[in-house]
């Protein structure tokens, strides 16, 4: 009885910290919005990379091609799922994330994914890019 009650205690305590860890980790799935319309356009998860840094890559083509008939080079009329959208992203001491690199497969454009932050207690993902001196900030929206 008692090793059934240690068990019990010890998943809520593994699932409370799970919990906790997706309010202050970019860490687990987001809608990714199209910065005009606010639609959405695809699932996108953020993940650890081998080398210790954040990434991003596409798991779901929501409110665009299957294909990216967009894209040039490695990318070219490959399926969206699967692209990889930010690398090398590191912690910094503020709690947000940068100084890695990006792509956004609608524009075919590469950028430099200058800070990635939690917002909203961790219910929004804010992604900052920039080409050259001019930057954009996107929203992406966690999902449940």
């Amino acid at each position: 009885m008692r090793k059934m009650i240690l068990t019990a205690v010890l998943a809520s305590l593994s699932f409370a910290a799970t919990a906790q860890h997706s309010a202050t980790s970019p860490v687990g799935k987001w809608k990714t919005l199209d910065d005009k319309t606010g639609k959405v356009m695809t699932i996108s998860e953020v993940y650890e990379a081998k080398n210790g840094t954040l990434a991003a890559k596409i798991v779901e083509a929501v409110g665009v091609p299957a294909t990216c008939t967009t894209c040039s080079g490695q990318h070219q009329n490959k399926p969206m799922v699967g692209i990889v959208t930010l690398w090398n992203l590191k912690a910094n001491k503020d709690g947000t994330w940068g100084g890695g690199n990006g792509y956004k497969p609608s524009e075919d454009r590469n950028f430099t994914a200058k800070s990635i932050k939690l917002v909203d207690g961790g219910k929004k993902l804010e992604v900052k890019g920039c080409v050259a001196f001019i930057c954009r900030t996107a929203t992406w929206v966690r999902v449940d």
